[in-house]
């Protein structure tokens, strides 16, 4: 019994029913032993993934066909081996018979490009970033086993679906699938803003004040159009003050890149569908009707085609023999606009050198090569094409509506087409939030939601060439603050934008204001804002903005045209304001969230998409004068003068008056005494600031950017050059210019705001003049009072 007992508790020292092999025998239940549950007949199969090691001959062929031929992009050796080893790991024995390996390259392609990257994969954090991804939804081997047999084809929205495998789990496949989908909603700037359906109800987000964020020029995500992509890809060095020589370059080409293709998206440049292919005039039975489409003709195609018409597009330049000339991406060519007129009417806009415009005429070919305008032998492909081009017609390019290019109709609803995927301003594309954004701008600002007697609290003040180191600017600006303050703290507006210059005198350039003077001007601010309380306690922010004249750039540039973008004023200058608003009762961090100092230019969002500001601050007006080329010096002659007229000396030298590159004396007495007398006259004052604010608005809007010119006229940083882009076109454009009449004008769905000087005038009373923006309507009031 003892023996049993010992083989009951011990099964391996029982005795063996084969002592020559040691069997042990069947060990015997006790009763309580009996009792407990059998196991299962069998277990779930669990399928290891054995890692094996990919040789990439082997995967080269299947990455060729599917990252290259099927989305265009390129492998360098070192991201293939980062994906071998991946595939490899995860993948198993089945990766080529089971096909998964060229799944994970097809999706990890289009994480790529849904991430914006370049045409080549680089092995480094993004690709890293997107295996890690891919990770989280491997499974058992399988990447996005589709439940039903029949999908052939994965659609984007089930891009990563699991199985009904019973060994997965389906809330924690949920959870990946999640995951996942933010991570690919990122890429389209979907998550920027982080608003979800729920904030919308959310107090907080009740005030629209919230909603107001300022983007500097130096915080603006960095783009640039592939014109093999037909798209914007995103820019993934980092950018630097002292770049490359060769960024010098791709400035200027893409600047020409972002017209050429904006002009191909319009209707007059595309050719029609169903047409004759023989002629270019159609003719009825009354009347022959002109050609539907205009086609343009790159520079280097015009050798050989000597007295036919042609249509360019390319950018006025000063050639180094002094003539003006033509450029584009293919060659160069000499200009005459003696006979030209401008296609929207008689002095409408001004064309400078650095310009980007439409010349439609007639090629004259020169015999002697391209030696004979002076530049020695430097014909052929991206050279002076021997010859000039008689200019009829001159114009800018047609300017595209901002819903045009986000794909967007007179609704705001989507209609496909455009860039409306890309987040041009970091805060979230159109078509991820532009719908909910404006839902939430309607709610907020309706007419609904806002009584006629609190109206004030959706405008913003606009305040221009503040110098603070006058007496009567200090007084205007507190008559202005005066008027605001008095209202209910409900109802005070929703931003106070004050521009600069903020001294008449460029800063730290000279002995009459150094660093201590400059500082004592924003103390007399801060005084200033402190007699205002209620205006400090309220829920307004206050931007500034710096001009020419602030430091640091004034310090070396003495007052000349600085390098745009130009980061915010120092705070040590500012310091003091800030704490005026301390000493009002406002906590220091929302005392630093209520004055921001941003860059010249920056931009305004409010409501994310839904409402798009861009300010700056510069004397635009006064550099296209002074840089214009005159056109239409024949033509002129022949309307205004009924008899021959002797030859001159300017005559005699008619080619550069001819090129436009220099006026003459005589010319310059001229219109100047023109532009006195048209000031100076009291019936045609208004009609001519008009005309004024037109030919600036249409010399501007169509270039795409808020510097054309050359870097020797006004210097532009050049990986910063994006943030001087005007594509697509914002709702409204804040262009402070002290030298113009302040204006208020609307162009393709563009309002264009000039507030010019705050205080105007000489003698004992001053006017003094701003602007009141209406963030709901978009519109602005030019305001005036006297001081």
């Amino acid at each position: 019994m003892a023996m049993l007992q010992k083989a009951l508790d011990d099964p391996a020292a029982a005795f063996s029913s084969s002592p020559a092999f040691g069997t042990p025998v069947h060990p015997l239940l006790s009763t309580q032993q009996a009792r407990i549950p059998a196991q299962p007949a069998f277990k779930p199969v669990i399928h290891a993934v054995i890692p094996v090691r990919i040789e990439l001959r082997y995967l080269r062929p299947i990455a060729y066909r599917t990252v290259t031929k099927k989305h265009n992009l390129n492998l360098k050796d070192t991201s293939l081996q980062a994906l071998a080893t991946f595939i490899g790991k995860h993948c198993g024995t089945g990766w080529r018979e089971e096909g998964t390996g060229e799944r994970l390259l097809d999706e990890a392609a289009k994480l790529w490009k849904a991430e914006s990257g370049g045409v080549i994969i680089e092995d480094g954090k993004r690709l890293q970033g997107i295996l890690r991804t891919l990770e989280s939804c491997m499974v058992g081997g399988k990447i996005g086993a589709a439940k039903s047999s029949g999908a052939g084809k994965l659609s984007r929205e089930s891009t990563f679906s699991f199985g009904s495998d019973s060994a997965v789990d389906l809330s924690e496949a949920t959870s990946r699938r999640s995951s996942l989908d933010r991570h690919r909603n990122s890429s389209f700037g979907m998550s920027k803003l982080q608003v979800e359906e729920e904030d919308e109800h959310d107090e907080a987000s009740k005030d629209p004040r919230a909603w107001l964020k300022v983007h500097s020029a130096f915080d603006q995500p960095r783009y640039t159009y592939d014109m093999d992509k037909k798209h914007f890809v995103q820019v993934a060095n980092k950018p630097s003050l002292f770049p490359s020589p060769t960024h010098k370059t791709a400035l200027f080409r893409e600047r020409y890149n972002l017209i050429y293709q904006r002009l191909l998206r319009n209707e007059a440049f595309q050719a029609p569908s169903f047409s004759a292919a023989r002629t270019a005039l159609q003719f009825t039975d009354n009347a022959a009707t002109a050609q539907q489409f205009y086609k343009i003709t790159p520079i280097a195609n015009l050798l050989g085609r000597g007295g036919t018409s042609h249509l360019l597009l390319g950018m006025l330049v000063i050639a180094p023999t002094g003539t003006l000339a033509l450029n584009d991406l293919s060659g160069s060519i000499c200009l005459n606009l003696q006979h030209a007129q401008p296609l929207q009417g008689p002095d409408s806009s001004y064309f400078c050198p650095g310009m980007i415009v439409l010349v439609d005429g007639v090629y004259e070919e020169d015999w002697n090569g391209a030696g004979s305008t002076g530049l020695g032998n430097t014909g052929g492909v991206g050279g002076t094409i021997g010859g000039r081009f008689l200019g009829f017609s001159i114009g800018g390019p047609p300017v595209e509506k901002r819903s045009v290019s986000l794909g967007l109709n007179n609704n705001a609803t989507e209609v496909g087409g455009g860039f409306g995927w890309t987040d041009f301003l970091g805060s979230g594309s159109e078509r991820a939030v532009g719908a909910r954004m404006r839902r939430l701008e309607t709610r907020l600002l309706g007419p609904e939601s806002l009584e006629a007697a609190s109206e004030q609290r959706r405008k913003m003040v606009v305040l221009s060439n503040l110098a603070l180191d006058q007496p009567s600017t200090l007084s205007a600006l507190r008559k202005v603050l005066e008027r605001y303050a008095a209202l209910p703290e409900t109802d005070t507006p929703l931003a106070f934008i004050l521009m600069g210059s903020f001294c008449s005198q460029p800063a730290l350039a000279g002995a009459n204001t150094g660093s201590v003077e400059y500082k004592d001007l924003f103390n007399s601010l801060a005084a200033l804002l402190s007699d205002f309380p209620s205006l400090l306690k309220s829920n307004t922010s206050w931007i500034f903005v710096p001009g020419d004249n602030d430091p640091w750039p004034a310090a070396f540039s003495a007052g000349a045209s600085t390098a745009l973008p130009r980061d915010a004023l120092p705070e040590l200058f500012t310091s003091r304001v800030q704490r005026a608003f301390m000493e009002a009762g406002v906590s220091r961090e929302e005392a630093g969230a209520r004055v921001v100092w941003t860059s010249n230019p920056s931009k305004l969002s409010l409501f994310g998409t839904a409402h798009e500001v861009l300010v700056c601050r510069d004397d635009i007006s006064g550099r296209l004068r002074r840089n214009a080329v005159r056109i239409g010096q024949a033509t002129a002659k022949e309307k205004t003068d009924d008899q021959p007229v002797m030859e001159t000396a300017a005559d005699a030298n008619d080619d550069i008056v001819m090129s436009g590159a220099l006026p003459t004396p005589e010319d310059i007495a001229t219109e100047s005494q023109t532009t006195d007398s048209a000031l100076t006259a009291s019936p045609s004052t208004v009609s001519y600031a008009t005309a004024q604010a037109k030919k600036l608005i249409l010399s501007l809007l169509p270039q795409s950017t808020l510097s054309p010119f050359p870097l020797a006229t006004r210097p532009v940083h050049w990986d910063y050059a994006g943030a001087l882009s005007l594509y697509p076109l914002p709702h409204t454009i804040v262009l402070a210019d002290a030298e113009a009449e302040p204006f208020t004008m609307t162009f393709e769905g563009c309002h264009v705001i000039n507030p010019g000087a705050l205080v105007e005038g000489s003698g004992r009373r001053k006017r003094m003049r701003w602007v009141e923006y209406d963030s709901w309507s978009k519109r602005g009031v030019v305001v005036e009072d006297w001081v």
